[in-house]
């Protein structure tokens, strides 16, 4: 199928500026890994995704919507379809029933918002001050950091399904769990999002956020490409104290490595492959079965051709 030839014989809405073909996902990705993707593009709207999604159902065309890459791994080969960033931005602060509101777009990244919320002195948003990615990714993932899920402090989410219906959906319908919702399981597109917050100082408000970036800073290695928290969280055990007894720290795999300081990321210690980090997931994943007998989760999402 040539996506570059139907894109073109189509009356997309979208600025051809903003449409990418045999885009290399290295450029996309925390991760630093993955090869060409068919066609990325950047949807600034709703009549943007509209359009696109119209067009991706009329010739039955693969597509991946993607936030800021920073949960995802691309493998070599790259993806055989259609990328569809949502860089749909928006910061709107409401007073609503004597409760301080913030409607925010799924494209927005969350440590800027964290930052406008702080000059506003609004509180709420500081745990999650460090989470890499967008709005619209934290969200179907139900992302969280120190003790807070991004589910605390939501309203609502303002979705498209994939007929191009949009929706507004309450916190108690989306069915957040543990680093999931329904938004994941039927492939709802997040647009906007309500959040709840409260009267603040800015003092307050940047200790801990100060608080909470020094923490990353001593016990995550974030000078390095990765996905975070590789592993999710087990029911009555910690992933990443499993792969530390495990003896796997400073493990590696060609330029794929399990960090020294913190067990539980795999990081990319310089010119990895998405098959190297592949690798050396399953080899975690099948040493954490044998010598414990539990079988762990993976948190990332990998797309593309083996």
């Amino acid at each position: 199928m040539d996506i570059k030839r139907i894109i073109e014989n189509e009356n997309l809405t979208i600025d051809k500026n903003n449409i990418f073909y045999d885009e290399p996902m290295i450029k996309h990705t925390s991760f630093k890994v993955g090869g060409p993707a068919d066609c990325f593009l950047k949807v600034r709207d709703i009549e943007e995704l509209k359009n696109i999604l119209e067009l991706i159902k009329k010739y039955n065309i693969s597509y991946v919507v993607f936030g800021n890459g920073s949960n995802m791994i691309v493998r070599d080969k790259g993806y055989r379809g259609i990328v569809i960033k949502i860089d749909i931005n928006k910061f709107e602060l409401i007073e609503e029933n004597d409760e301080q509101k913030l409607i925010v777009g799924a494209g927005n990244k969350i440590s800027e918002v964290a930052q406008k919320l702080l000059r506003e002195e609004l509180s709420g948003f500081e745990e999650l001050s460090g989470i890499p990615g967008t709005i619209g990714g934290a969200i179907k993932m139900n992302a969280g950091a120190h003790g807070k899920e991004i589910k605390d402090i939501i309203e609502c989410v303002t979705v498209m399904k994939t007929n191009g219906d949009i929706e507004e959906i309450l916190n108690k319908d989306l069915e957040f769990e543990y680093r999931s919702s329904n938004i994941q399981k039927n492939k709802y597109i997040v647009l906007e999002a309500k959040f709840i917050l409260q009267k603040g100082t800015s003092e307050d408000i940047k200790k801990k956020m100060d608080e909470y970036k020094k923490y990353r800073i001593e016990k995550q290695p974030i000078e390095y490409p990765s996905a975070g928290s590789t592993f999710k969280r087990g029911d009555g055990y910690i992933t990443a104290k499993l792969i530390d007894d495990a003896g796997l720290k400073g493990y590696t795999i060609g330029g794929a490595k399990v960090s020294e300081k913190h067990a539980g990321f795999v990081i990319n210690k310089g010119g990895a492959t998405a098959k190297e980090i592949l690798q050396l997931i399953q080899y975690i994943k099948d040493t954490i079965k044998e010598k414990f007998g539990v079988d762990i989760a993976l948190e990332v999402e990998v797309i593309g051709e083996e």
